[in-house]
């Protein structure tokens, strides 16, 4: 697959999961939201590494920068 994830959108989805989890270990999200905050963080972790986003592709969006 072809990446479709630049570094800048990597790093947001990074520090969105480390906010998720700082709200999560302080207790500030409880429950059923912080089971799909949890989750949704996991995501974001998993998809900064493999540099594809799934919900990119159908909508031809690619942050990544065009090489020339």
């Amino acid at each position: 697959m072809k990446k479709n994830m630049g570094s800048t959108d990597k790093v947001i989805r990074i520090l969105v999961a480390i906010v998720i989890a700082v709200l999560y270990f302080t207790n500030q999200i409880t429950g059923t939201s912080a089971l799909i905050l949890s989750v949704l963080a996991i995501i974001f972790v998993a998809t900064s590494f493999i540099s594809i986003c799934p919900l990119y592709l159908p909508f031809g969006i690619s942050t990544c920068k065009k090489s020339k």
